[in-house]
């Protein structure tokens, strides 16, 4: 099991990262855009990576390529509210294919899926750290070296502990 709490750190049995979390630390996600990590015990449920930006990804999970059309969608008036969506998109969405390295590899959470409640959050992600563990929007980040050395340890069955 992947632990992250509040210390800013992520342990994976005797490994331990420092890593980002939201704006307004792990809690009770109540809204959309309110910068909470999201407290509870979840599943990855898929890992997208950029195949020009990372070589020789070693993993027990199928690997997804981001393509330049790839979004996830933010917006609670969408049918497609945290799923992901081809672009262009007329409701708001993150880009996936970005300039910045931070989504160059995503472990997805299954947070708020099945059902999908509107409004309740999207898109909580483990990505790569953008700089100086700068908080995020909700996801948890880590620095790339990282987050490829605990993708070539976690299974399907590994999950993913908020406290």
């Amino acid at each position: 099991m992947i632990i992250i709490n509040n210390s800013n750190y992520l342990k994976y049995k005797n490994l331990k990262f420092r890593c980002g979390i939201g704006k307004a630390g792990i809690g009770i996600k109540k809204t959309e855009g309110d910068n909470i990590t999201p407290r509870g015990t979840y599943r990855i449920v898929k890992i997208y990576y950029r195949k020009d930006r990372i070589k020789n990804i070693v993993s027990k999970f199928t690997l997804f390529e981001i393509k330049k059309n790839m979004g996830w969608c933010d917006d609670p008036k969408s049918k497609n509210y945290n799923k992901l969506i081809s672009l262009p998109c007329n409701f708001s969405h993150e880009k996936l294919y970005r300039k910045d390295n931070i989504y160059d590899l995503i472990l997805v959470l299954n947070y708020n899926f099945k059902p999908t409640i509107k409004n309740k959050g999207s898109a909580i992600f483990i990505h790569i750290q953008k700089n100086n563990f700068k908080k995020t929007k909700g996801c948890i980040s880590l620095r790339k070296t990282d987050l490829l050395k605990i993708i070539s340890l976690i299974n399907k069955n590994t999950k993913v502990k908020i406290n």
